[in-house]
């Protein structure tokens, strides 16, 4: 049973727990992505899929193409959850929107995260130059979400369906083609770094990087498969975050 506590968060129902997981989806993505982990970590680790507008049953909703505005508009509800301790994890889109949560949660007070895990994305002070996704037409759009490998072709093949889900794409590609790194006072937290070792769109200097981010440790995990290793290679991922978790 999935239980929606605020549009924002949907988690499964289930006995008592001790930890909370927050999960943030890649560009096009939403909470379905995250559905599968409650079943394989731990019971006493609550995975809390964040559900951002656009998507799913928030799909009338407008998306929001601005980083800031939308951690600005995340912190409270996730300050005003109950008191478990907690992570983020986040995958590509999602590990920029873990990032720049856990930093402005840390700088204005806030419930911060014990952990944080990024996930198929560059460190942000090595990122490339945008690639202009956002602006480009739909076919060319939909040409470039194939070769992502994140979307199945079934998917990408059905046009009703895509239609409804660009304007949304290009707000997250616009989210993050658009994100700008400001310096700020670095993390305090563990950070886990995750990489496939075929992904061409992160080198191991850009997954390095992150290790300038935290005053505490940064671990690097590499992982067989491309860009979307987390769906090829959910088991080895969970094993990582579980592994982590209960050092920390």
């Amino acid at each position: 049973m999935t239980l929606y506590s605020t549009p924002w968060l949907v988690r499964q129902a289930g006995g008592p727990r001790r930890f909370r997981l927050y999960c943030f989806p890649h560009a096009g993505g939403s909470a379905v992505n995250y559905r599968q982990w409650q079943s394989k970590l731990s019971p006493a680790i609550e995975v809390c899929a964040v559900q951002l507008p656009g998507r799913g049953q928030r799909m009338a909703e407008t998306p929001y193409s601005d980083l800031p505005t939308l951690v600005k508009a995340l912190a409270p509800i996730i300050a005003h959850q109950s008191h478990l301790p907690f992570a983020f994890f986040g995958h590509s889109m999602g590990a920029l929107i873990a990032f720049e949560l856990a930093r402005y949660c840390q700088l204005h007070d806030l419930p911060t995260p014990q952990a944080l895990f990024v996930s198929g994305t560059a460190a942000p002070q090595h990122r490339r130059p945008s690639e202009g996704l956002h602006k480009m037409s739909d076919d060319e759009l939909l040409n470039a979400l194939a070769k992502f490998n994140g979307t199945p072709p079934e998917v990408l093949q059905h046009k009703e369906l895509m239609a409804m889900m660009l304007p949304m794409m290009r707000a997250d590609f616009a989210m993050v083609e658009n994100y700008q790194y400001f310096p700020a006072p670095i993390l305090n937290m563990p950070l886990t770094v995750l990489v496939g070792k075929k992904d061409d769109r992160t080198t191991p200097e850009q997954a390095d990087g992150w290790a300038k981010e935290t005053s505490n440790i940064c671990r690097v995990q590499w992982f067989d498969g491309d860009h979307f290793f987390i769906n090829s290679e959910t088991d080895a991922v969970l094993d990582c975050v579980s592994s982590d978790l209960h050092e920390w």
